[in-house]
């Protein structure tokens, strides 16, 4: 802590890598010293976890020693024994074998992660003290803090697009259908989101919210992130401790300014901002954010029954909500005489298209007028708690709660329940989930979305339109071989793979300046890509 109140960086950087030593040391003790496999096998699963936030830089500048650590993880796994399944299948724990592959970790955590003084750093990296004595220059891979979760959310929410709903096919729209790709691509940030995967589809995954998402050190909680602190781009950092609660982007085209603080009148300067400057991506080309903002314009609404698209509720809502409705509409003096549908207009996605500061943050110093945020829809509110911009009140009923408080709306218990169900419906909608069975997979739905990213080449090879053709290549092509790897119909996974690597020869024949070969393959492709059509699930 003291290292803490004086913003001493290296201090605090000494004391969290020993803290973090000395655990994997605590847990390997309570492997050895347990009774039982059961005990002993996670006590060393937890100790592995902890060395994750060693792993990348012994392996980057001591490729050796982490080989060697890493055949004693197997074999401590291998020593501590199983105690079967109903009795069969039982294996012994080995302690000698385990104190011996327990030494080779702990010998190697001494000599380099609990040392008593570390040589300064420029960089804070988990580097083992040995190699940052040496000084010798060593490239250490962007890696999450251990505790991160940047996968898809489960359920997955399902996308809703304005031309599908139309009766429009994807591959007809090769614009839409390449901004589809950039916002699942990777490649148009720069390191470390990059080189982690991280898209725009990450955060907000079927153009949802990704509620899941945590990353230690940039969220305070699931479902939030400080995109403009020190992690994804240091010159951007504002030095502020201020991460969001994700927004959806459901509806894009109707919710704008952009920004929770409404900062962008224009999308295309919203999506450039969040690739050059959150982000650190090279400029996008004016192409790249036509083509991205062609997409983003297509989001919808989810579609729900209880209301019209006047925003009232229809006879479906419950009786609650019925009550409620009225509720929301009625004025408060303590908002000014206004109701809450002066702000969440019902027959305009219930928004005003404005910035309120109504008292949720605060303010810096006096008179500051930072906490205006701008009013965000109700449409889908049910599907992306929490609530609020930093996501601090995990209930719409907490929603009432704090308006009824901080306003002084003098609403009866009955009321506020009312006003609940009502936000309630509005929030809703009749499918918001995507539904999967054994053939309709997960890996069904990406198969489809990546041979329709595809499809823009027959637009961009005639074209001889290199710069976007790689992009497309290096994003699709890899896409396509990692999600294989989810497949359930295992026969047909060789073929996914070897549709990759199609792509990959795309890329190959367009650097080398071969247009010809590049046809030949992209034709190759799409034959392949029909032929195991059925299969690719």
């Amino acid at each position: 802590m003291d290292a803490i109140s004086r913003q001493d960086r290296h201090a605090v950087f000494a004391e969290a890598t020993r803290l973090i030593a000395r655990r994997i040391d605590e847990e390997l003790d309570r492997a050895i010293k347990a009774e039982r496999p059961v005990t002993a096998q996670g006590a060393v699963r937890e100790a592995r976890e902890l060395y994750r936030a060693f792993a990348d830089g012994i392996a980057a500048a001591d490729p050796e020693a982490a080989r060697r650590i890493g055949r004693a993880w197997l074999e401590l796994a291998s020593s501590a024994g199983s105690s079967g399944l109903l009795g069969t299948g039982a294996k012994p724990t080995h302690t000698e074998a385990m104190v011996a592959a327990r030494s080779v970790i702990s010998d190697y955590l001494d000599e380099n992660y609990l040392v008593d003084a570390f040589v300064a750093r420029d960089a804070l990296s988990a580097l083992p003290e040995t190699a940052a004595i040496s000084g010798r220059s060593i490239d250490l891979p962007p890696s999450l803090p251990p505790g991160s979760d940047i996968f898809d959310q489960d359920p997955l929410p399902l996308l809703v697009l304005n031309f599908e709903e139309q009766g429009i096919d994807e591959t007809d729209l090769p614009l839409v259908a390449f901004g589809d790709m950039l916002f699942d691509s990777a490649q148009i940030f720069g390191s470390p989101a990059r080189d982690l995967g991280i898209a725009c589809s990450t955060c907000h995954n079927r153009s949802d919210v990704n509620q899941r998402l945590f990353i230690p050190g940039a969220s305070h909680q699931p479902g939030a992130i400080d995109v403009d602190g020190a992690f994804f781009n240091p010159i951007f950092n504002d030095r502020r401790d201020d991460p969001l609660d994700i927004p959806s982007l459901r509806g894009l085209r109707f919710t704008g300014p952009y920004g929770r603080d409404g900062r962008f009148a224009s999308l295309r300067d919203f999506s450039r901002n969040v690739i050059v400057n959150e982000f650190g991506g090279d400029e996008p080309t004016p192409f790249m954010l036509d083509a991205l903002v062609a997409y983003m314009l297509e989001f919808d609404f989810l579609p729900n029954s209880m209301l019209t698209s006047e925003g009232r509720l229809t006879a479906s809502a419950p009786e609650a909500a019925q009550r409620g409705e009225a509720i929301f509409n009625r004025p408060f003096a303590g908002l000014g005489d206004r109701s809450c549908a002066s702000c969440h207009v019902p027959d305009a996605n219930f928004l005003d298209r404005q910035a309120h500061d109504i008292g949720s943050v605060s303010p810096a110093y006096e008179g500051a007028r930072a906490g205006a945020l701008d009013t965000p829809t109700l449409l889908g509110t049910v599907y992306t708690a929490p609530y609020f911009h930093d996501g601090s009140l995990p209930t719409l009923a907490a929603v009432v709660d704090w308006f009824n408080e901080e306003k002084s709306l003098q609403l009866t218990m009955a009321e506020r329940a009312d006003l609940t169900a009502y936000l309630e419906a509005v929030g809703a909608a009749d499918e918001p989930y995507e539904a999967f069975d054994t053939e309709n997979t997960a890996f069904r739905l990406a198969f489809s979305e990546l041979t329709t990213f595809a499809s823009t080449l027959d637009m961009l090879i005639p074209r001889r339109d290199a710069e976007h053709i790689l992009l497309l290549t290096n994003t699709v092509a890899a896409d396509l071989a990692a999600d294989a790897s989810t497949m359930s119909n295992l026969a047909a996974r060789p073929d996914v793979y070897a549709l990759a690597e199609k792509l990959n020869e795309v890329g190959t024949a367009v650097r080398s300046d071969n247009w010809e070969a590049a046809e030949a393959s992209w034709a190759a492709f799409k034959s392949d890509a029909s032929a195991i059509d059925e299969r690719a699930f």
